[in-house]
């Protein structure tokens, strides 16, 4: 299936440290390009998400996003550190000495002192865990999103295919007409100018001369090879894995093909229709630059 390099998802769940968010962006590159903003708390788990990622995609600029809703409430259960308020209870009494006029420690002032309330550490193994799933579960959708996309692209690639080869059928038959009109005005064009000129030229070189622009002109070869390129933009639409840069590379050897047309097309329909090729090809070119 034809994978799409553009695509958004998201996944969350509950944590040990509040509700853990995980979101990931993508858009076309050239390589696997990837950015991550965890939050600090969770920079641990920044290589299993890289890891997990790299084995799923092969292309694209991915933004990675991990992150803890500040407005969930923790779940970590806290307690009073028995020590640390003993201490803070003794430094309270200290300072009420050298400082007799001195208001006395609020309630809210000794649970804000650090040390005072300790939270149960985190489950480190379960965060992990569950980084892992939101992982799975974001780069699921993700891949379904780029699929989808890539599935409109690649739709589109084939309908600009298909009116390319409509079109070189629809010129194919007026190819030698227009050879043979050319080799005409030549040939005529040649006499007037040797004649002229009072050259002692014979039939002979007059044909050799006109059999030497004739191949100039001649396009059955672009036309060929123009087809076999079409044949196999649509084989690696219907393949699987990354086929964008075969993609783009068919593509320029199209564009490269369709200007050698247009160099020697010998009436103004070829032309035509290689002016015609080269705006469907720069269509299929904007639509490759997008899949992986």
């Amino acid at each position: 299936m034809i994978q799409s390099m553009t695509g958004y998802a998201a996944a969350s769940a509950d944590s040990p440290k509040g509700r853990l968010s995980l979101e990931l962006r993508s858009v076309n590159a050239r390589f696997l390009d990837l950015q991550f903003r965890v939050a600090d708390e969770l920079r641990a788990h920044e290589p299993l998400l890289r890891e997990q990622i790299a084995a799923r995609l092969s292309r694209g600029k991915v933004d990675c996003r991990l992150f803890l809703n500040e407005a969930g409430e923790p779940q970590r259960p806290a307690r009073l550190n028995a020590q640390a308020l003993a201490r803070l209870k003794a430094l309270g009494a200290e300072a009420a000495k050298a400082f007799a006029d001195a208001a006395p420690l609020r309630l809210a002032d000794v649970l804000r002192w650090p040390g005072v309330v300790a939270e149960e550490p985190a489950d480190d193994e379960r965060v992990r865990d569950l980084v892992q799933r939101l992982a799975g579960e974001a780069l699921d959708a993700l891949v379904a999103a780029r699929g989808r996309e890539g599935e409109k692209l690649a739709a589109v690639i084939a309908e600009r295919v298909g009116a390319m080869r409509r079109r070189l059928d629809a010129v194919a038959p007026l190819v030698p007409q227009a050879v043979a009109a050319y080799r005409e005005r030549i040939e005529a064009r040649l006499k007037e100018v040797l004649g002229s000129l009072g050259s002692p030229l014979g039939e002979e070189r007059i044909r050799t001369e006109i059999a030497l622009f004739a191949a100039k002109v001649d396009i059955d070869e672009e036309l060929e090879r123009l087809k076999a390129h079409f044949s196999e933009v649509e084989k690696a639409l219907q393949g699987k894995g990354a086929v964008g840069k075969r993609l783009d590379f068919l593509a320029q050897e199209l564009n490269r093909e369709a200007n050698t047309l247009a160099s020697k097309a010998a009436s103004g329909a070829i032309a035509d229709c290689a002016l015609e090729l080269k705006l469907l090809i720069e269509q299929v070119r904007e639509q490759v630059q997008n899949i992986e």
